[in-house]
């Protein structure tokens, strides 16, 4: 899914590893599949492929990421204000430009691969329902909790996997969904999810309830709808999950549990045909290999655990 809103300290993010018996959402550096074996990003380096003439940049000189408005920890922290964004951290917002923040950290470490200093970047505000959607685009490329669906690369070009994604389910304390131990077992309950997320598609194609789930505009709505004791609990990506309930956004929540991983992964988007694809795909095998996205999902999202809900 996507949509994170909520507080999360960088302290609360460095407790002990986990093991391997007790898995963490996503891998040691999301695949999302093999790369490609051609194209320009496997020519030279990603930058001298992002130096290339062929290159579409919105401004020439400049990298420019698309993401929401606003922006929720962990995926991008920090303070201050960028253009739109006005960064709350006690109300679990960020700063897309701060570097701080799994995505944020993630997009400035992959433009140093394409060859762009941190000033060179430039982040410009879309929905994230409008990311997806066919036709030109304001950006070069968007990063901002997408996942991977055929339907979506229909219309936009997706990178390889960033951040191998779990879904999890939320619900309030004491209520009995929360003994809940397979999905078998959340079948007679009423769930909720936001509109358009993979997380909607999870609870229909892989949990399929006995009620029709509930489905909601914003993420915020979801939440407000468990609080409310209109659904008895919602489904949304681990990290949002975790820190929804560790800062009470869901004032009575707990994680029941994490579900298995169904080849779901986080991607950046292109306008359709964009040869940059090429570029950042080098840049993430490059990020992969050097152990950088490896150590970003330490620093920010490694300690998201919870029991496997099979």
């Amino acid at each position: 899914m996507r949509k994170l809103f909520a507080f999360l300290a960088v302290s609360a993010m460095l407790f002990a590893a986990c093991a391997e018996d007790n898995p963490a959402i996503g891998g040691t550096g999301a695949t999302g599949g093999a790369l490609p074996t051609g194209g320009s990003g496997s020519t030279g380096s990603p930058a001298d492929c992002a130096a290339s003439d062929a290159i579409p940049y919105k401004t020439p000189g400049s990298l420019t990421i698309g993401t929401d408005n606003p922006v929720f920890q962990p995926w991008f922290a920090g303070s201050g204000d960028y253009g739109p964004w006005k960064a709350k951290p006690s109300s679990g917002t960020g700063n897309p430009a701060s570097g701080e923040g799994f995505e944020s950290a993630f997009a400035y470490a992959l433009a140093d691969q394409l060859g762009f200093s941190k000033d060179q970047v430039t982040w410009v505000p879309l929905d994230f329902n409008e990311s997806y959607k066919p036709g030109p685009k304001d950006y070069d490329l968007y990063i901002g909790q997408v996942s991977h669906t055929p339907e979506r690369a229909q219309a936009v070009t997706f990178s390889e996997g960033y951040y191998d994604v779990n879904q999890a389910l939320v619900a309030n304390k004491g209520t009995p969904i929360t003994q809940a131990t397979s999905i078998d077992d959340l079948k007679g309950y009423k769930l909720g999810a936001q509109i358009g997320t993979t997380s909607y598609a999870f609870i229909q194609d892989e949990i399929q309830p006995d009620q029709q789930p509930a489905v909601f505009d914003r993420s915020v709505d979801v939440i407000q709808a468990l609080n409310n004791g209109q659904i008895d609990g919602y489904v949304v990506d681990a990290p949002a999950a975790y820190v929804n309930v560790l800062i009470g956004q869901a004032k009575n929540g707990v994680v029941v549990g994490q579900f298995p991983n169904v080849g779901e992964y986080f991607g950046a988007i292109f306008e359709n045909g964009n040869p940059l694809v090429d570029c950042v795909n080098a840049g993430i095998e490059a990020l992969k290999n050097d152990g950088t996205l490896a150590d970003l999902q330490s620093k920010w999202l490694k300690d998201i655990t919870y029991p496997v809900l099979q």
